[in-house]
């Protein structure tokens, strides 16, 4: 495992980028996803993020469910469970009684996970999105019996309201279990919202965070610079209308100089530049070849100057 970071205070040791698994099942099939993963453990990876709603927005997915079963198989036919870490997550919508944080669903939602991954325990199990009609430690009584079962090792929150995200710290001084992670969207081009109202937060506690979106949806490898590169994915619509704009060109002009200093691609860069930044613990990216995996893996490798990181953060400190 490359350079070994721990998740919080969780006792989870995690390498510098995490491999997320939104694509395993939906753009990637399984045969591409077992090779995705191989390629990541062999890259010096030990750490794969899912979710029970993956990757119910497609046609014909209704439920979810499909990332976690291929990550099963996966896991079940390379051996590879006391090894490697898995992070799944629970609360989004996956039918009209299947959704939220209640300690009800929690409990019967993990099941199903665990099921699907065929796995005894979840090393991360994170509450997806606040559920703001619950107390904030109505979950976190349910992870504690959980935690206690041995069917999780850890807890995590993602999308929540700084508030929130408090609130429940604030609760777990009452003896029950933490949140050790933070899962936020943080990238070079989105900053904001993570530096003005989390940083702080997650600093002053010490849990970790494993922001996702770490390449903007693609657009900070670089392959979107105009409106025909748009057609080159899925996503292309929403990348266009988000980030082609001055500032997301200003951003790939300076990613395009800092690769070229270090003989490396832009979205190396642009997760090195995630891996080095204050209160970050390991970004997640995804992958839907080998060798999209193995060159994501390679950022691990890379050190970004002061005057790197300078030259990366202008555009968007031009642009707030």
């Amino acid at each position: 495992m490359a350079n070994p970071r721990e998740l919080g205070h969780s006792g989870l040791h995690i390498a510098p980028l995490v491999l997320g698994g939104n694509v395993f099942g939906w753009t990637a099939d399984e045969k591409t996803s077992f090779a995705v993963l191989d390629a990541f453990v062999a890259g010096g990876g030990n750490t794969i993020d899912t979710a029970d709603v993956y990757s119910a927005w497609a046609p014909g997915h209704a439920g979810g469910g499909q990332s976690e079963t291929v990550i099963g198989k996966w896991l079940a036919q390379r051996g590879r469970r006391d090894d490697v870490l898995i992070f799944t997550k629970v609360g989004m919508e996956l039918g009209p009684d299947k959704k939220g944080l209640s300690k009800a669903y929690i409990k019967r939602a993990v099941e199903a996970s665990l099921q699907r991954l065929q796995t005894d325990y979840i090393d991360l199990y994170q509450s997806h999105k606040d559920d703001e009609s619950l107390p904030v430690a109505e979950p976190l009584e349910a992870y504690a019996e959980l935690l206690k079962e041995g069917k999780i090792r850890a807890i995590g929150a993602s999308n929540f309201k700084p508030a929130r995200l408090q609130a429940a710290l604030d609760a777990a001084k009452n003896g029950l279990p933490r949140y050790e992670s933070l899962q936020p969207e943080y990238n070079l081009y989105d900053r904001e919202t993570f530096e003005h109202d989390d940083l702080s937060i997650v600093q002053a506690s010490g849990i970790g965070v494993i922001p996702y979106f770490g390449l903007a949806s693609g657009f900070l490898t670089g392959k979107y610079r105009a409106e025909a590169d748009l057609k080159k994915s899925q996503r292309g619509a929403s990348i266009g209308k988000k980030y082609l704009n001055d500032k997301g060109l200003a951003l790939l002009n300076a990613l395009d100089a800092v690769a070229d200093r270090h003989s490396a691609t832009q979205a190396q860069v642009a997760l090195a530049w995630l891996m080095q930044a204050p209160g970050i613990t390991a970004p997640i990216a995804s992958g839907t070849s080998p060798g999209q995996v193995t060159e994501l893996a390679e950022a691990m490798n890379l050190q970004l100057t002061a005057d790197d990181v300078a030259a990366l953060q202008a555009p968007t400190v031009a642009a707030a």
